[in-house]
């Protein structure tokens, strides 16, 4: 026979896995509900992509179109107004800017982190006090600047910028501050170089920071829409956010069903991109201190 204090707290227990499994299923509802209110728009983008426009905005919503019309993802790939070049623009300039800011970043961030030189507490203090000027400030000096360099209008007006950033400067240098001296100093006894060391012992260790990084610059690049509005006049050289508004009906208007098209086929990249590089974004997160 069980005695009373036993039975006691078998109850106390029972009742606090109760609890717990209240609340974790409160909190798992909750998540669930902010997940789907996050997810709405874009289902109904995708929806709004496959309907005639005279249906797109009837009210109720019709989640689930009467007549799927393929069509549109036709015409936004193989039309007159095809994506496709607006595509090939954003992929070269977003794969520029990211192979580029990794590499100046790295180099910057193990140069601040690892090498002492006069005054580099300081420049690297005035290198980080630069973010707080607006973008939107630097826009006309790099308009009249990329004018007198003659490649105003080409492509390199948006990669040369996006290669040079606060954030992954930041980022590397805080990370390779982390990283044992021991294994510099054992490397340095071997006769290592200083570019040695960082190319074979650091650059590998920062694989997860790399992708994190990666990963916000790609994104921010496939979606920068200030920066090619006033650097980008030809429009054989816009990119997927300029190219978004070309899609008009035969009155002028904005022709809803293609642009809902091309937007869902604007953010495929952007989504294969993280579920390839988001088990070393998360590992970013986790292990280096990025919150």
């Amino acid at each position: 026979m069980v005695s009373e204090p036993v039975a006691r707290v078998s109850a106390a227990v029972q009742a606090r896995n109760r609890s717990e499994l209240l609340r974790k299923w409160a909190w798992g509802l909750l998540l669930w509900t902010l997940a789907l209110l996050f997810l709405a728009p874009f289902a109904w983008m995708i929806s709004s992509s496959l309907k005639p426009n005279i249906d797109l905005f009837g009210l109720p919503i019709r989640w689930i179109p009467e007549t799927i019309q393929w069509s549109n993802y036709v015409d936004v790939w193989a039309g007159e107004k095809s994506i496709a070049p607006f595509f090939l623009n954003s992929t070269i300039v977003a794969v520029a800017r990211v192979f580029g800011e990794l590499f100046t970043a790295s180099l910057a961030g193990y140069a601040f982190a690892r090498l002492r030189f006069p005054g580099s507490g300081k420049v690297f203090t005035l290198y980080l006090a630069t973010a707080i000027i607006p973008s939107q400030l630097l826009l006309v000096p790099r308009f009249m600047y990329f004018q007198q360099l003659s490649i105003y209008d080409t492509l390199l007006a948006l990669i040369l910028p996006g290669m040079f950033t606060v954030l992954g400067t930041f980022l590397m240098r805080q990370y390779f501050s982390n990283v044992p001296r021991e294994l510099a100093e054992a490397a340095r006894i071997d006769g290592a170089s200083e570019w040695r060391i960082y190319w074979r012992i650091y650059l590998p260790l920062a694989r997860p920071v790399l992708a994190a990084l990666g990963i916000l610059s790609f994104v921010w690049s496939w979606n920068d829409y200030e920066a090619p509005l006033v650097l980008l006049t030809s429009e054989e050289n816009y990119t997927i956010p300029l190219g978004l508004t070309n899609f008009t009906d035969e009155n002028g208007g904005l022709s809803a069903g293609l642009a809902m098209a091309a937007s869902v086929s604007s953010v495929v990249p952007v989504i294969l991109v993280f579920l390839l590089l988001q088990k070393r974004f998360i590992q970013a997160l986790t292990h280096s201190g990025l919150k």
